[in-house]
């Protein structure tokens, strides 16, 4: 059973993670997502969605957390989530994903900002201020940043998930994981945090 106190841990390295990696830029920080291959010492090598492999220089003292599986159900008002969202065809924000942030990570990373999941695509962290079910699906309102608010389509089937423990040894070839590394001049990556799904919950982010 997850304690409050390894809960509120795993929750840290998860919004470190988000933080870190938003903080990037496209010419320094890229978000690497895929299957272990295998990690040999403090080579992590990706099959990457991309179909090429990967070597990613885990650093000193890196750290790991899991995800799993939760619903649109789980999402209350008042409740901090991160939305990874792209632009519909009729101009709205349809999510791609959603992370619940247990409360004690609230206000972790809050804004809306670039992302690279899909093109175009974007990260917003903030609070949910309405939740409203409609004929088309949910739809939730977040406001982060003193009273700036999005609007998102929450389409069927939109992965839902939150933050779990996950030790290195989940690190196993054909797990699905996600990390933001920073590339060297020499084209080498390096990342310090690394999330991998917990229980064959892909990282959707």
């Amino acid at each position: 059973m997850m304690t409050s106190r390894m809960f509120t841990n795993a929750a840290g390295t998860f919004a470190g993670l988000l933080i870190s990696g938003l903080a990037g830029t496209a010419a320094d920080s890229i978000g690497v997502r895929g299957t272990v291959a295998r990690l040999d010492g403090s080579t992590l090598t990706i099959d990457t969605r991309e179909g090429k492999p990967a070597d990613v220089k885990l650093a000193d003292g890196w750290k790991i957390s899991g995800i799993d599986k939760a619903s649109i159900g789980d999402i209350k008002v008042g409740d901090f989530v991160g939305v990874a969202s792209a632009p519909t065809a009729d101009g709205s924000d349809g999510a791609l994903e959603v992370l619940i942030f247990p409360a004690a990570m609230k206000g972790a990373g809050e804004g809306s900002r670039p992302w690279d999941l899909t093109p175009n695509s974007s990260m917003t962290n903030g609070t949910v201020a309405d939740q409203v079910t409609g004929v088309d699906g949910p739809t939730l309102t977040v406001t982060y940043n003193n009273g700036q608010e999005k609007k998102f389509a929450i389409p069927a089937g939109t992965p839902v998930v939150t933050i779990a423990t996950a030790v290195p040894e989940d690190l196993k070839p054909g797990a699905a994981i996600f990390l933001r590394a920073e590339r060297a001049p020499d084209g080498n990556l390096t990342s310090s945090r690394v999330v991998v799904g917990n229980h064959g919950v892909a990282p959707p982010m």
